[in-house]
């Protein structure tokens, strides 16, 4: 079946119970899809909706219920908030919602609730992976964060953000009365078939509250460890390091740069049944059938140690924590790695070998460093050019000396925009990876307190670095110069 057109004639909620969707076929007529066993009175309905008699088709339930998420969830932003705009029905805020509320059956038709709808529905149709909804004294921002850049989908009058970030905190069954402190909270949603999580955080500003939300999709298929992006030798190394029976495995980066969804890549290779594996996070991202995942909450005394601590008295195989943070934890993740564990966490460091100077600093011992530590890599995301309008160009001298690359004639490529990339020129993104295995020579360095730029040079002697790594996807047309020195710090020829 070719892409579906809707026609917006039935409500989603009939159409769900009723097993009955009006489209568009492959040459623009009306169409019934159905389920098997759908009413005759619902096949009327849709033919009374249309207005003249159109042909029907039959299909599986699993084909009609993705026609049917992806017939209903587009929304358009703009007119839901002229609707919000045009009258604030505040009772509507105190309505209780179920646990788990599927955004597309608007049953409930009050403004700030279909704007909020509106702008959850838009978020996840663009891909976005955080809401920023940033009150300031003349207008309310929403912004949507795709693809790692910020974007401004919508403004607002000021008068709506109380009224709005009062709903989603009703949603997130936060305290709507404190306004003067951080607030932390989730909810679930479906968009047709599609089971979302969204984390809600609130900060007090100036002129109110700023509310940010993460969507989190529960689908772990795509995590996968080949489709993280390394290269067939680093994901070789990668493999080999994760099949050892004990050691540590520390993934470093900043933050957003997917260090959680390369441990969970890890973990899904891992989870064959004949382990126990038991993470520890702070928050538990997505849900991994067949692990046991520990939720940090500080207010308790459910530290990433006490949770680590505890977790080891469990007879576990495989310890993921979430982040070594404080000696205390990396103490306790040492220890574990002695005794037999394999231990998987991540550090915010700016490179793979600056993580043994932050756990030295931190008071962990260099001889236990050079006996626990198997492998360590660092991480970046970049912006992939899309694949439907990017150009090549011909790279300057400039562009290729940045990217440590010899000044030859070079075909690179550079963003432009079409309507599949809203006009962007980026669509989805791409890791860039360095990684370093231990070897003898490397833990006699690690033992002898050796300086972290003689251990980069030995560890990088035959390995790419990170800028290394994004060089070959700027020449393999993946992405930009641009971007991949937006996130690598840029090294001189000597150093790489």
């Amino acid at each position: 079946m070719t892409e579906i057109a809707t026609l917006p004639r039935l409500t989603y909620s009939f159409a769900r119970l009723q097993g009955v969707l009006v489209v568009a076929d492959d040459e623009g007529l009306p169409l019934i899809l159905h389920r098997p066993q759908a009413s005759l009175e619902a096949l009327l309905e849709a033919r009374r909706a249309v207005g003249h008699p159109l042909a029907k088709q039959e299909v599986s339930p699993s084909v009609f219920e993705a026609a049917l998420s992806k017939a209903y969830a587009q929304s358009d932003l703009s007119s839901a908030s002229e609707d919000a705009i045009g009258g604030e029905d505040l009772s509507a805020l105190a309505d209780g919602l179920p646990k788990t509320s599927d955004l597309l059956d608007n049953s409930d038709d009050a403004p700030v609730i279909r704007l909020i709808n509106g702008i959850l529905q838009e978020a996840i149709r663009a891909r976005a992976s955080d809401i920023h909804i940033e009150p300031y004294e003349q207008r309310l921002s929403v912004r949507f964060r795709i693809d790692g850049t910020l974007q401004e989908r919508l403004s607002l009058p000021a008068r709506l953000a109380a009224v709005l970030v009062s709903r989603v905190k009703v949603m997130a069954q936060l305290d709507i009365a404190q306004k003067r402190v951080p607030q932390d909270g989730r909810f679930s949603l479906n968009l047709g078939q599609r089971a979302i999580d969204v984390r809600v955080s609130t900060l007090p500003s100036r002129h109110g509250e700023r509310l940010v939300m993460r969507i989190l999709e529960k689908d772990s298929t795509r995590l996968a460890l080949p489709e993280l992006g390394m290269d067939a030798p680093m994901l070789s190394a990668f493999a080999s390091a994760l099949a050892r029976p004990n050691g540590i495995i520390l993934v470093t980066g900043p933050t957003g740069s997917g260090k959680t969804t390369t441990l969970y890549g890890a973990l899904s290779d891992l989870n064959d049944g004949s382990r126990n594996i038991l993470t520890v996070e702070d928050p538990v991202e997505y849900a991994l059938d067949g692990i046991g995942q520990t939720q940090v909450n500080s207010s308790i005394g459910m530290s990433f140690a006490a949770g680590l601590r505890a977790i080891l008295r469990q007879d576990p195989d495989v310890v993921m924590v979430g982040e070594i943070r404080d000696p205390e934890t990396a103490e306790i993740a040492v220890q574990a790695s002695l005794t037999g564990h394999l231990v998987l966490s991540t550090v915010h460091t700016n490179s793979a070998i600056a993580a043994i100077a932050r756990l030295r600093d931190m008071g962990v011992e260099p001889f236990l460093l050079a006996s626990t530590i198997t492998a360590l890599v660092a991480q970046r995301l970049v912006r992939e050019l899309c694949p439907n309008c990017k150009v090549p160009h011909q790279a300057t001298t400039a562009e290729l000396e940045e990217l440590g690359l010899p000044n030859k004639p070079t075909t690179i490529y550079a963003a432009k925009g079409c309507s599949e990339c809203q006009d962007i020129g980026f669509r989805g993104r791409l890791g860039l990876y360095e990684m370093v295995v231990m070897d003898d020579t490397l833990r006699a360095m690690i033992h002898d307190g050796a300086s972290e730029a003689d251990m980069t040079a030995h560890a990088f002697n035959k390995r790419e670095t990170l800028l290394q790594s994004g060089a070959q996807a700027v020449l393999a047309g993946q992405t930009t110069p641009e971007e991949v020195l937006r996130v690598c710090k840029a090294k001189t020829a000597e150093s790489i």
